[in-house]
C-alpha cells in the first residue's frame, strides 16, 4: 500500500477540520425543502442504528446529484444532529472534474474515498459513509436499477472488521427514475482513448453513461446532472455484526469475501423489500 505521509493529507479531500457544522446547519432548510416537497421521501429503520461508531454502506442511484445520498446525509443531521460525526467517502476524481462542487462537499462533510482517510476518521470517533460501487453503482443502467451494485470493492468490508464496528447498510428505490441511464459504454471509449482519443479534463472517467436528463436531455458522458422530481424511498437496515474481528482476521481474505456478500445479500434482501413495497402501491 502506498505510503501517505503528512504533505499528502493536505491534498484536497484528505484534511478532517474542512467540516463546518454552521455550513452544514445553514444548508438544512435547503434540503429540508427538497426532502419533502420535491422527492417526497418515505424512510424507515433509523432507530436500528446502534450507538457509538457505525460504517453506513449504501447503494446510490441517479448520477453525479445522486439524490438518494444528500437525502440520507440530512436524515442523519435531522436525528442526530451536527455533533454526531459522520464523514462522507467520496470519489478523489471529483476534486480533479469540479474543484468548486468538492470544496462545498468538503464544508459538509465529504473526504476522499481511501483507507487512510477512513482510519483517520474512525480514530476522531466519527462515524462514516461509504457507497463502494462508486461510479459503477451511481451510473448503472436503468434495467439494472433493481440490482445492488458494490463495485467487488472489500476495503470496507476490511476496515469495519479491522475496527470492529458495525455495518448498517442503507438502501434506497426510486432515485434511479431522477435520471434515466441507458447504457454505459465506457469499453467502447476505453477503447478509443486507446487509439489516441483524448479523456474528457484528461480524467479517466470508470463509466462512460448514455442518459436522458436535466439540463442536458440525452448526454454523454457522467456530465452533471438536475435530478427529475421523483418520490424516493430510503431504508436503513439492521446493524451487521461479522463473526470475527481484529487485524488478523482482516488479512483472512477468504473471511473477508464472506463478510462482503452477507453484506451484499442483506443489502438487496433490502432494496427487494423496497421494490415489492411498491410494486403492491
Amino acid at each position: 500500500m502506498r505510503n501517505y505521509g503528512p504533505k499528502t493529507m493536505q491534498k484536497p479531500g484528505w484534511s478532517l477540520d474542512r467540516r463546518d457544522p454552521r455550513f452544514i446547519e445553514a444548508f438544512q432548510p435547503l434540503w429540508a425543502w427538497l426532502y419533502e416537497h420535491y422527492f417526497h421521501v418515505q424512510t424507515a429503520g433509523w432507530e436500528q442504528i446502534p450507538e457509538g461508531q457505525v460504517m453506513l454502506v449504501g447503494s446510490h442511484n441517479g448520477g453525479l446529484s445522486a439524490p438518494d445520498m444528500f437525502m440520507m446525509v440530512y436524515d442523519w443531521v435531522r436525528r442526530f444532529g451536527t455533533d454526531r460525526l459522520v464523514y462522507g467517502l467520496m470519489h478523489p476524481k471529483v476534486w480533479q472534474a469540479s474543484p468548486p462542487a468538492a470544496w462545498l462537499a468538503e464544508r459538509a462533510g465529504a473526504i476522499a474515498a481511501h483507507p487512510k482517510t477512513a482510519l483517520a476518521a474512525l480514530d476522531r470517533g466519527a462515524s462514516i459513509l461509504v457507497y463502494p460501487g462508486g461510479a459503477q453503482d451511481v451510473f448503472r443502467p436503468f434495467y439494472q436499477r433493481d440490482q445492488v451494485q458494490l463495485g467487488d470493492r472489500k476495503g470496507f468490508v476490511k476496515i469495519a472488521i479491522q475496527r470492529q464496528i458495525p455495518i448498517v447498510p442503507v438502501v434506497s428505490w426510486g432515485a434511479h427514475e431522477t435520471l434515466l441511464v441507458l447504457a454505459d459504454i465506457y469499453p467502447l471509449v476505453e477503447r478509443l482513448h486507446e487509439l489516441g482519443m483524448p479523456w474528457l479534463l484528461g480524467i479517466d472517467p470508470e463509466v462512460f453513461p448514455i442518459y436522458l436528463g436535466l439540463p442536458w436531455g440525452i448526454a454523454f458522458g457522467p456530465l452533471p446532472n438536475i435530478p427529475w422530481p421523483r418520490p424516493i424511498d430510503t431504508y436503513v437496515g439492521a446493524p451487521i455484526y461479522f463473526e470475527r474481528y481484529g487485524a488478523e482476521a482482516a488479512r483472512d481474505r477468504t473471511y473477508v469475501d464472506t463478510c462482503y456478500w452477507q453484506v451484499h445479500h442483506k443489502m438487496q434482501h433490502d432494496l427487494n423489500h423496497l421494490i415489492a413495497k411498491h410494486s403492491s402501491e
